[in-house]
């Protein structure tokens, strides 16, 4: 079997008590978040991706951001070891959903890493520095991913909570960036594209083959990819943001093996 599968996870009742850094707490309207993350699987649907719900987890109030808890590579998958504490039990049920798909590996302790601060462009891949993932949580990722041909660059990321919350991927070549959370010179070799300042969040996006889906609420940014003829799809994601959330937390996407 080949394809993109992706990994998602129903959204816990008690994301009101998620975790928060950088933003104040709102209230969430649970029922529109919901009708929210149900667009994006259809959405990734339409793409051409396989959805598949991780067994939900309603005592993990972070849980649907189910990226933070893994990074799935083409020769492995790498759990991670969340650097909040409350995320951690989060991990057990992506294990066991990776397993039939990729050979296992595992950041330890006392290295902290959240999937949400790593993205990949080529062979190269960027880890952010931020309060959720340290020094030696990208040393371990480094030494695991090196024998496959990946270099592991640190990055170092202020004002934001994840590395992609401030930079994301459009393709191999190049990364969409806020330069007010990344320097621009932390992808030496990339070409970069800014977005529209009035739209901090925007820099998030995924790739699903050969479209890139994004917030709709970034439609400045939106119309900055497009003019550099990128296929962009948008779903509403207003309402996972007040959770410090984002269109890349939501999944794991990852091509299947053909068997």
């Amino acid at each position: 079997m080949s394809g993109l599968l992706a990994l998602t996870r129903a959204i816990s009742p008690r994301i009101v008590e998620c975790e928060l850094t950088h933003l104040a707490r709102a209230p969430i309207d649970v029922a529109r978040a919901e009708s929210q993350h149900r667009a994006y699987e259809a959405a990734l649907t339409a793409l051409g991706a396989t959805v598949q719900r991780v067994a939900a987890a309603p005592e993990h109030p972070d849980s649907v951001f189910i990226e933070d808890t893994a990074l799935v590579f083409d020769e492995l998958a790498v759990l991670t070891r969340p650097g909040a504490v409350s995320r951690r039990g989060e991990v057990v049920a992506v294990e066991q959903a990776l397993a039939p798909h990729r050979a296992l590996a595992r950041i330890e302790a006392p290295g902290t890493l959240d999937g949400g601060d790593v993205f990949v462009a080529g062979r190269r891949v960027f880890a952010g520095r931020t309060a959720r993932s340290n020094d030696a949580g990208i040393a371990q990722l480094a030494t695991l991913l090196a024998p496959h041909g990946y270099a592991v660059v640190p990055v170092e990321v202020t004002g934001c909570l994840h590395l992609k919350s401030a930079a994301t991927a459009l393709d191999d070549a190049t990364v969409l960036i806020n330069p007010a959370w990344v320097r621009a010179d932390a992808f030496t070799g990339l070409a970069t594209v800014e977005i529209a300042a009035e739209e901090p969040g925007a820099a998030n996006i995924v790739r699903v083959g050969s479209t890139l889906l994004m917030a709709a609420e970034h439609p400045r940014t939106r119309t900055r990819i497009e003019s550099r003829g990128y296929l962009v799809h948008t779903v509403p994601a207003d309402e996972l943001a007040k959770a410090e959330g984002a269109v890349t937390c939501c999944s794991l996407l990852f091509t299947l093996h053909s068997s």
